[in-house]
């Protein structure tokens, strides 16, 4: 969660505080409709209680470009994109939306502490066909753990801002159904139809 460094506001808590007091007069980008950076920040808007203009782009590289000009306010970006801007100070991070603070940007705390409950993560994994052998689906997990616990596999991911989760394929069929469910909710929440 990043604005320009001419906002007034330097926390989380103020940013609601602001949002609340100036409805639908912040601009938030997004990377397109849909996009995780879009669907953050509607998260967000729910949660907080809040309403801000919508201002889809397309792309991150657009909407980073007119928040870095000031024409926007607010943009849930991605760390890899963002990370050497709010280094320099172009731009201020005011929090992350994972569950713990990133090793990437360890003072900026997680959006969580302020709004309970809030986190949005992307998630990659792998998969396979529906049908393929319990033997091949087990060895394929053990290696992938195996990977994950690399210490330079660990080492990338974390200066890319992101966590090694490791675990079952149960747990990640878990994690997949929980995912759905709750993005499905905020899809409907904010009326996302299919262009």
């Amino acid at each position: 969660m990043v604005v320009h460094p001419s906002f007034p506001v330097k926390t989380v808590p103020e940013f609601i505080a602001f949002a609340k007091a100036n409805q639908r007069k912040v601009n938030m980008a997004s990377a397109g409709i849909g996009t995780p950076s879009h669907m953050s920040g509607e998260l967000f808007k729910t949660m907080a209680g809040i309403d801000m203009a919508h201002v889809p782009y397309r792309g991150a590289a657009p909407a980073l470009v007119d928040l870095l000009g000031g024409q926007v306010q607010i943009f849930f970006s991605s760390l890899p994109s963002s990370t050497a801007y709010i280094r320099t100070g172009d731009l201020r991070a005011l929090g992350v939306t994972t569950i713990t603070r990133s090793q990437t940007l360890p003072d900026v705390p997680p959006i969580g502490d302020f709004l309970p409950g809030y986190e949005a993560s992307g998630i990659t994994g792998f998969g396979a066909p529906k049908g393929t052998p319990a033997d091949i689906i087990e060895t394929l997990n053990k290696e992938v753990n195996t990977g994950l616990a690399d210490p330079k596999i660990k080492t990338r991911l974390a200066e890319l801002g992101a966590t090694a989760l490791p675990g079952s394929p149960v747990d990640f069929g878990k994690l997949i159904a929980d995912e759905t469910e709750k993005w499905g909710k905020v899809v409907k929440s904010v009326g996302i139809k299919r262009g």
